[in-house]
């Protein structure tokens, strides 16, 4: 099939929009380094911790509203299978936020932290810290395979060009703004993302509203048409699973380094929680777009339309009927807006994704446990790698499926039943924590999760758990909130480990567990200098 020049040339003018944003922004970022009191490494992270207030709303927003956010909210109500009863995304990311702003700002705005590790590596060493925060670099590169097989899928349906070269496009684009400027170009390539995603998608719901192809939405909402009702079902005992999701998503977003970047790069603890609660806000706003055109793909009998028959649930397509549905029932100047604006809304957490991963990496395993002499160049240097190389993994990742959401609640799943049980202990209830339970912890959720297996990436169910009902192919469906579960099982097992190692230190049978003040952390507390001050140093020495 011909490649779609009109939809190529249209995509094209926004990637240029958004490198150009990106390139001004890094300019920014170079004049912000000069008179930021921080490093450079913390101006490329965090952004000199000044952001603008409006700035800081529209990044926020812009970072939780990404591809696996909006084409997942599409999937999951078009999805016979699901409906709109299973689309939590829109009140778990509310309630994240609120959350975030009433009990998790404070605490890690309480020192000079740049990422989430940091608090990790003070307490526990940095090996120990860097140990534990393996699954959270994991879910990181998930979230950003999610983010760019969105995009790809977007992308290629648009072009009319096979996925794989979609998503290399996609990536190539969102890792090259990225290297320029860090949070300075994500930020500001936020705040034009996120008008894009405003206006195009609340545009296009008018047109798909009342597209010919669609029999009456509130019909087919509880009525069998031309699938199942897009509503869907939640039975009684389904609700374990129900509860379990909502919580992954609003409880499980608290360990994404994206969310503290943003925290911290905001002026003071104020500005923060304002950013918050008005991401709050927006989030399910620019939620319910996706919702509609979901709903609406639903209730369209697909062999009127130009797609044809089989139905994109029957091709496998599912996780890509967003832009599926804009292209065949939106007029043609109406669906480029759109998918415009969906192309804004996955880069837009691409970009926020790739940092994160990065910022840590850079800092708290290259700088704080392999070369802590590390300059600021070549912190610098080692993120930018970061960045490369998480964006070339992810884009591996994403041209191996073609569903957002997998990977959206894969990502949320690793973070929420294993991090989430060490943030938890380490800001709340620090001094019942140790290294030895954070790393019997960190063991335990391990071992749960894999014996628990998850047939979306083809791990084998071996536990046994209450309610599970056996399917024709042989799994497993887990009717029990085995997430959570594993979650606080956890949380119980670092407070009772450590507790156990405090008794035995005491008796003298195990090494003492004090490792908030450890010699491991000194060359963390200290200072990074900057590289003027190294030159100035070495001219010292020489004279």
């Amino acid at each position: 099939m011909a490649a779609n020049w009109l939809g190529l040339v249209s995509i094209g003018v926004f990637y240029i929009i958004i490198l150009g944003t990106g390139i001004w922004a890094s300019r920014k970022s170079k004049h912000e380094e000069k008179k930021s009191p921080g490093s450079r490494s913390e101006v490329a992270m965090v952004g000199g911790r000044n952001l603008n207030i409006w700035v800081s709303i529209f990044t926020m927003t812009a970072t939780w509203v990404g591809g696996g956010y909006i084409l997942g909210n599409s999937e999951v109500v078009y999805d016979p299978t699901k409906g709109l009863v299973w689309a939590t995304g829109p009140i778990a990311y509310a309630i994240n936020l609120i959350i975030g702003a009433l009990f998790f700002i404070k605490p890690i705005r309480s020192k000079n932290y740049v990422t989430l590790m940091d608090p990790f590596q003070e307490k526990y060493g940095n090996t120990v810290g860097a140990i534990i925060f393996i699954p959270a670099i994991i879910g990181d590169i998930l979230w950003i395979a999610c983010i760019l097989g969105a995009l790809g899928g977007t992308v290629s349906v648009v072009m009319d060009i096979p996925p794989v070269l979609s998503v290399g496009i996609s990536a190539g684009v969102a890792i090259l703004y990225t290297l320029m400027g860090g949070l300075y170009s994500v930020a500001y390539t936020d705040v034009i993302q996120l008008c894009f995603m405003l206006v195009g998608l609340w545009l296009c719901v008018p047109f798909i509203l009342t597209t010919p192809y669609a029999a009456n939405m509130t019909v087919a909402a509880v009525s069998r048409l031309h699938q199942e009702p897009w509503l869907g079902k939640l039975q009684l005992q389904d609700v374990g699973r129900w509860i379990d999701e909502l919580l992954l998503l609003s409880i499980g977003g608290m360990c994404y380094q994206a969310f503290y970047q943003r925290v911290l790069s905001t002026a003071s603890a104020q500005q923060a929680k304002i950013t918050c609660y008005a991401g709050a806000v927006l989030c399910p706003i620019l939620g319910v777009p996706s919702l509609i055109i979901g709903a609406v793909a639903a209730s369209t009998d697909w062999n009127q339309t130009a797609y044809g028959s089989p139905s994109p649930y029957e091709q496998g397509k599912a996780g890509i009927i967003l832009p599926i549905a804009l292209q065949n029932l939106c007029p043609f100047y109406v669906s480029l807006i759109g998918i415009g604006a969906l192309a804004a809304s996955v880069m837009s957490s691409a970009d926020s994704a790739l940092l994160s991963a990065s910022s840590q990496l850079g800092r708290n395993v290259f700088k704080n446990l392999i070369y802590k002499k590390a300059s600021e160049k070549m912190i610098l240097v080692v993120v930018k790698v970061s960045v490369l190389v998480c964006g070339l993994i992810g884009a591996c990742l994403a041209m191996t499926s073609r569903s957002v959401h997998l990977f959206w609640i894969v990502s949320a799943d690793v973070l929420y039943s294993m991090m989430t049980p060490q943030v938890m202990c380490t800001f709340f209830l620090p001094r019942y924590a140790n290294r030895h339970g954070a790393l019997f912890g960190f063991a335990l959720a391990i071992l749960l999760r894999i014996l628990i297996g998850e047939p979306l990436i083809s791990l084998p169910d071996v536990l046994p758990l209450p309610w599970d009902e056996v399917q024709e192919d042989g799994h497993k469906r887990r009717l029990f909130p085995f997430r959570t579960a594993i979650m606080l099982v956890t949380i119980a097992s670092i407070l009772l480990t450590s507790q156990l190692a405090e008794r035995l230190s005491r008796k003298g049978l195990l090494r003492c567990t004090h490792e908030a003040k450890s010699h491991d952390n000194v060359q963390y507390m200290a200072p990074v200098r900057t590289d003027v001050e190294e030159t100035e140093k070495l001219k010292t020495r020489e004279s």
